[in-house]
């Protein structure tokens, strides 16, 4: 990989996300004055939400999760495949996934996954879980990004492709401002966080998650 981009790449990671403390510390959107709260508006980010299953079911499901936490990997081996396999295939429920970057790697990940498009997202997001023991462990942002690449590329996309993806400053601004206003909207404190039909669970064994999901279904059609 040309150093000139790998410079660019931690450049553009680490600015969007200067300031990693700001997740503990950051005002709560309830906080702020209202006219603040007015002028922010999701619309504002140019960021395409990542959706899977049947987007007008009355029982919607929305991720937030982080390519780095290993509970959400964890999540997306066990509990995630089920879910897909009977309520998001079958379009009983509509899903959608959020990124959280707590650090620089959580972003490059989601940069690398976004790189793909929609068609690609989740399929790449499969690939950062499943060898996130390997690439988040890396010995240095060089490391990382080299690890991260090589998944990108074993989805189909080029070495071209991956350069801008990661050297698009302008859209890891983006993204962070999209993430932070959202966990600020929703009150992420950690993750993996669900949000089902608007009210908010912690990570559940699939059992337990589809209890919750039959029980919204039930109470969509009484």
């Amino acid at each position: 990989m040309n150093k000139s981009i790998l410079s660019s790449v931690a450049v553009v990671a680490i600015v969007a996300v200067a300031g990693g403390a700001w997740f503990l510390n950051r005002t709560p959107a309830s906080a702020q004055s209202s006219g603040a709260a007015e002028t922010l508006e999701a619309a504002q980010f140019d960021v395409v939400e990542m959706i899977q299953g049947n987007p007008d079911a009355a029982v919607q499901v929305l991720e937030y999760a982080s390519f780095t936490c290993p509970h959400c990997a964890s999540f997306h081996a066990d509990q995630y495949p089920q879910i897909k396999a009977n309520y998001i295939d079958t379009g009983l429920i509509g899903f959608t996934y959020r990124e959280v970057y707590f650090d620089a790697p959580g972003l490059w990940a989601s940069m690398i996954a976004r790189c793909g498009g929609e068609m690609r997202f989740f399929g790449i997001s499969n690939l950062l879980y499943e060898n996130q023991q390997d690439w988040a462990r890396g010995e240095s942002g060089e490391d990382i990004i080299t690890s991260l690449r090589n998944i990108g590329k074993v989805a189909g996309l080029t070495d071209a492709e991956l350069d801008v993806c990661l050297t698009d400053e302008a859209k890891a601004q983006e993204l962070t401002g999209w993430y932070r206003f959202n966990a600020d909207a929703d009150d992420v404190q950690g993750t993996p966080t669900f949000l089902i039909n608007g009210e908010k669970y912690s990570n559940m064994n699939y059992a337990d998650f589809a209890e919750v999901l039959e029980e919204k279904m039930a109470e969509a059609n009484e």
